[in-house]
């Protein structure tokens, strides 16, 4: 793969994984992450070239995308967990100017880059979240959903100009993201490797939307057209009604504080 991408979170989780990926595909890889030592430990063992990002930062994301890059891979993301009446201002405040806003600047400065080529490919990391609102997690969907409609749009804005938008939607994947929780009853969560395997694959056959994995991409589709009752049902039965609400807050301690830092 002879393609320069970059890639925002990359220090740890689905972002690391992804970095690895591409760079064994033969691409040359850039990682960002706002955590200075961990990315830059992460691109010593990667072997690729680690920045300090502040997606949040128009100058930070700037200096981030000073080299031309064909394909910008929008990772960086936060998740608070909880009670929609615990979720404080300031943890609203940073989990959509990270997911959100993070995504949107991402994609803006990349594609004042690529437009002008006439090619270029922005992948963005969404989460079956964004489909699939769940209690307990009302913060962290929105965010995610806001992901999902974003990437479409801009999609069929570039559609016809050469550049690819696209969106992957993980289920859980067993990073730090869901520190503390069960998990659905009956169901495996994703590795991040699951995932750095899909946009590699997306890279080389872009498509709008990817789900991981992707056998719940029908079930996405199909449950938005069940009556609430169902809906209801099913939560019940893979316990979503509770996993965000009933945690081990213990487990979550560290991860908490370090988005919160």
């Amino acid at each position: 793969m002879s393609k320069v991408v970059a890639v925002t979170g990359a220090a740890r989780g689905i972002g690391l994984a992804t970095a690895r990926a591409l760079k064994a595909k033969g691409a040359t890889v850039v990682i960002g992450d706002v955590d200075e030592s961990a990315v830059r430990e992460a691109g010593k063992r990667l072997g690729v070239a680690a920045h300090v990002l502040d997606v949040t930062s128009r100058e930070s994301f700037t200096d981030f995308l000073a080299r031309p890059v064909d394909v910008l891979v929008n990772n960086a993301g936060i998740m608070p967990i909880g009670p929609v009446t615990g979720e404080s201002d300031a943890d609203a405040r940073r989990c959509l100017d990270i997911n959100v806003h993070g995504v949107m600047l991402g994609t803006k400065l990349a594609l004042e880059g690529m437009l002008p080529r006439g090619k270029g490919h922005i992948i963005n990391i969404a989460s079956v979240a964004g489909m699939l609102p769940t209690p307990g997690l009302a913060l962290y969907n929105a965010s995610k959903a806001a992901v999902v409609a974003f990437t479409e749009a801009a999609r069929l804005e570039v559609l016809d100009r050469g550049v690819h938008v696209s969106a992957v939607l993980p289920t859980f994947t067993n990073t730090e993201l869901v520190a503390g929780t069960a998990g659905p009853k009956g169901q495996k969560n994703v590795e991040p490797e699951d995932v750095a395997a899909a946009v590699v694959e997306l890279i080389g056959r872009p498509r709008a939307q990817v789900v991981v994995p992707g056998r719940l991409a029908p079930q996405l589709r199909l449950g938005a057209l069940f009556p609430d009752r169902l809906k209801r049902a099913i939560a019940r039965r893979y316990g979503l009604d509770k996993i965000f609400l009933e945690f081990d807050q213990q487990a979550r301690r560290a991860y908490d504080a370090r988005i919160r830092a």
